[in-house]
């Protein structure tokens, strides 16, 4: 059933370029935001084998689309959920890296957080928690991360050794 949606999906992401090349402009972008927001149902199926495959392939042919750093960003979230970690580190510096602008850095900042913590890498957990309330101070992301520090913190006053 999954190989048959990647397919699916697959098969969606090869055509659409050839539909692509024939339309005006705003068609293309209208094809090309239709094409993510398939991948997109897929992701919110649960079913993230398959949007890992659409977004890659999605990247692959529109990777100058103002939705590239979006596709990277839920590529990492797929990886993320399917508990392939260092994979998910990796998709999330690259929208870091690649997309220093894009709506998506606070989100990808703050899942490399996460990301380090269920690696159990508190220090860069940590970091990272802080760059993202430091960068993004007002952001939904910011709430999260003060958050997550906060329980940082109670979990090492915790964990410390009485006197």
């Amino acid at each position: 059933m999954v190989r048959q949606k990647i397919a699916i999906v697959i098969l969606l992401l090869i055509l659409t370029p050839a539909i692509l090349s024939f339309a005006a402009p705003t068609q293309r972008q209208d094809s090309t935001r239709r094409l993510y927001d398939r991948v997109m149902d897929e992701f919110k199926h649960r079913d993230y084998a398959a949007a890992m495959a659409g977004f890659q392939l999605f990247l692959e042919l529109h990777s100058q689309s103002s939705l590239a750093a979006n596709a990277q960003y839920w590529i990492g979230e797929c990886q993320y959920r399917m508990g392939r970690y260092r994979d998910a580190l990796q998709s999330f510096y690259d929208v870091v890296s690649n997309y220093p602008l894009s709506p998506k850095l606070a989100a990808s900042t703050l899942k490399l957080g996460q990301t380090y913590k269920k690696l159990g890498d508190p220090e860069k957990a940590r970091l990272m928690f802080d760059r993202v309330v430091e960068q993004h101070p007002d952001s939904a992301e910011a709430e999260v991360a003060l958050k997550a520090l906060e329980g940082m913190t109670t979990t090492d006053e915790t964990n410390a050794p009485s006197e």
